[in-house]
């Protein structure tokens, strides 16, 4: 026998478990009949893919055992089993990210009063310890010569031994805590209980929970049920069952396919994104199953990237049911599917965002910077997934707006759809490129998400319009009128202008006039197509090499500081003036938030040029 230390953040969450009070200690046995359900289904298809493994899959079950003698409840199961490796990675120590935002919530939540937290992070086995002062774990993998018994009270160790004769499976003993009615900790041995668990939470598991002989749910599939047999109850139980999201889902959505190919899928949206909505090894959340049995958990070729929050099932009729991911990929009924499978999800939420407005903001708010990625990997549905799209503009301080709606308000023979990227909205907002779009009443678009940068060069054109960056390319906002002033000036700035793009080579590519700016003296932007300096930022934190990009330098010609510069220009001065133009061109980059190629030299510049006013 061998004692080992819990992993520190395992037995933080111990000790939350043990010591904590939650409002429904009874999920403990929802977890645990789940994890035995899902070792069910990964032995029937590991029995598909390796046929050297000797295991007997005639009767898949879970058994539920009760001793109100020995106050003890056990859960065992058939299924796949764990080596003794297994045992330590997954029960020892907590190798699932997120695991510091989850103990961060629990400890809010305690304080807080909010609804359990078990289950989201996939680490439903710690609850046991919610109601038992210690567990014991007997579990045998097919291909292991032993078993392994895992136990522990909570504490800071446990211990971890080789069976000799332990069965195909995983068997789960609670040495039970006594009922306590004013801890509202209920006899967990009764039966009563046990099936009013079972029934309330796992009714519907594919494979037979068993007490004391008898069948204790009906292992009807949901997505097989006429809808009208379900209630929203046992959607919300499934949904919990598959995300491991303690939160009910935001929205069901039921899809039935029939003729040449035949499937039906049960797919959820959430209240609340998945936490590993952002990392790199994120899961997509819908499961494969051919007739009935369960063959994929996460079933890539089902759901694009960018929908990866959407959770649930999809039962195919006519798929073998050895298919490997392989030949997923290259499957046209698997194509096929997802084609309506994305096209439906879409449909979902358009519908949500016009009959249930709040809750399509609040799925929103939790998944809308993954759905926009779809706006650069889905071109078949680009148009789908800007209907979908809200974003922040100068229309409102606290509400989003639609493309659609953006358009209904568009001023009278404006053309393009204005947008400004950024990294907050107060710097979008302050920025010099605003100005004169400010002051003439246009309505811009203001895009803070990282995937923002990226999709604005992906995306030409919405219902007509064309999309366009207030700081990149030629804004035109002026009549006929300013125009011709703007020309005169342009004549009049000529020599200036062209002399400071000399003076600035080696930063700017050309020095022209502002038709954007109002107060500022000047602002730097890019060409139509250049990449801005946020996304030049992003490739570099990323390690990767960028060419150096040369941006435009506007002058707004009405500002003291520039009609200083002209006027000290035509009298002759030049040498004196290189200086000032430098200083010019880093107050732009300041404006913007951009960096400074020398800072200590700009600083000496400025302290020069404030001594002189002395």
């Amino acid at each position: 026998m061998e004692t080992l230390e819990f992993q520190s953040e395992a037995r933080q969450l111990l000790q939350l478990m043990i010591h904590s009070i939650y409002s429904n200690k009874d999920t403990f046995l929802r977890e645990l009949v789940s994890n035995a359900s899902d070792a069910l289904d990964k032995l029937r298809l590991e029995s598909f893919r390796d046929k050297d493994m000797v295991v007997d899959v005639d009767d898949l079950h879970v058994v539920i055992e009760s001793d109100p003698a020995g106050r003890t409840l056990t859960v065992r199961d058939n299924g796949i089993g764990m080596t003794r490796e297994d045992v330590v990675r997954l029960i020892g120590t907590i190798a699932k990210s997120g695991t510091a935002e989850f103990l961060k919530q629990l400890k809010e939540q305690q304080s807080g009063g909010a609804s359990d937290l078990i289950g989201q992070f996939g680490i439903g086995f710690y609850s046991s310890f919610m109601v038992a002062d210690k567990v014991t774990l007997v579990t045998k993998y097919p291909h292991a010569e032993k078993g392994v018994r895992w136990e522990s009270s909570g504490e800071a160790t446990y211990t971890i031994d080789d069976v000799d004769d332990a069965p195909q499976g995983t068997s789960v003993t609670l040495h039970l805590k006594p009922a306590d009615d004013e801890d509202r900790l209920p006899d967990y041995t009764e039966p009563a209980k046990i099936k009013e668990i079972v029934k309330r939470y796992s009714d519907f598991i594919t494979w037979p929970v068993r007490l004391g002989g008898e069948e204790i749910n009906s292992r009807k599939a949901l997505w097989a049920r006429p809808a009208s047999e379900v209630t929203e109850e046992e959607y919300a139980e499934f949904y919990r069952h598959i995300s491991h999201d303690w939160n009910a889902p935001l929205e069901t959505i039921r899809m039935q396919a029939e003729g040449t190919f035949e499937y039906q899928a049960l797919l959820f949206l959430p209240s609340q994104a998945p936490m590993d909505l952002f990392m790199r090894d994120g899961k997509r959340g819908v499961q494969l199953y051919v007739k009935r049995v369960f063959i994929m958990e996460d079933c890539a070729e089902l759901m694009p990237e960018y929908l990866r929050f959407v959770k649930g099932v999809v039962d195919a009729a006519d798929l073998s049911l050895n298919v490997s991911r392989e030949i997923l990929q290259q499957d046209r009924q698997i194509q096929l599917m997802r084609r309506r499978l994305v096209k439906k999800v879409l449909q979902s939420i358009k519908a949500l965002q016009s009959s249930r407005p709040d809750d399509y903001a609040k799925l929103w708010g939790e998944v809308g910077a993954a759905l926009k990625e779809g706006l650069l990997s889905d071109a078949d549905n680009r148009d789908a997934i800007l209907e979908v799209c809200s974003f922040a503009s100068t229309e409102s301080e606290s509400e989003l707006t639609t493309l659609a709606d953006y358009v209904s308000r568009m001023k009278d023979g404006q053309e393009h759809i204005y947008f400004m990227t950024g990294d907050s909205r107060v710097a979008v907002e302050k920025s010099p490129h605003m100005e004169a779009l400010r002051a003439k009443g246009f309505e811009v678009l203001i895009l803070t998400d990282p995937i923002d940068e990226m999709w604005v060069d992906s995306v030409p054109a919405f219902d007509g319009k064309t999309l366009q960056s207030v700081a990149k390319g030629q804004v035109d906002l002026e009549t006929d009128e300013e125009k011709s002033a703007n020309e005169a000036k342009s004549a009049e700035f000529s020599d200036l202008l062209t002399w400071m793009g000399t003076s600035l080579a080696d930063d700017v590519k050309e020095v022209r006039l502002s038709t954007r700016l109002t107060t500022s003296p000047a602002c730097v932007v890019g060409d139509a197509h250049d990449m801005t300096p946020t996304l030049e930022k992003m490739f570099k934190a990323m390690g990767q090499e960028v060419p150096k990009v040369k941006r435009i330098l506007e002058l707004n010609p009405s500002h003291p500081l520039v009609e200083g510069l002209h006027g000290a220009f035509a009298s002759g001065e030049r040498e004196s003036l290189v200086d000032t133009a430098e200083l010019v061109y880093g107050l732009a980059l300041l404006a913007e938030g951009g960096e400074l190629a020398d800072p200590s030299r700009f600083v000496k510049l400025v302290a020069d040029r404030v001594q002189r006013a002395f």
